[in-house]
């Protein structure tokens, strides 16, 4: 494991520790934690471009459209 420094804002620093101190985790765990989750969402965002260009370049057919459109809500029942 490798350690790093960083400069933070104040205000972010104290409402981390504010965080930290309500969760019962250490400051390290917190920031690990977050970069772990930044990291994963990147990857779905990735994941959902992707897709999205998957149907740009094969859109869906009114029929496939369709087929689900019993399944939505819209409203009240």
């Amino acid at each position: 494991m490798k350690t790093i420094q960083l400069e933070i804002e104040e205000s972010t620093l104290t409402e981390v520790a504010r965080v930290t101190h309500a969760l019962e985790m250490t400051q390290e765990d917190f920031v690990r934690t977050a970069l772990e989750r930044a990291l994963q969402q990147r990857e779905i965002i990735a994941l959902e471009r992707k897709h999205a260009r998957g149907y740009d370049r094969h859109p869906q057919t009114t029929e496939e459209v369709g087929e689900w459109e019993a399944e939505q809500v819209w409203g009240e029942p």
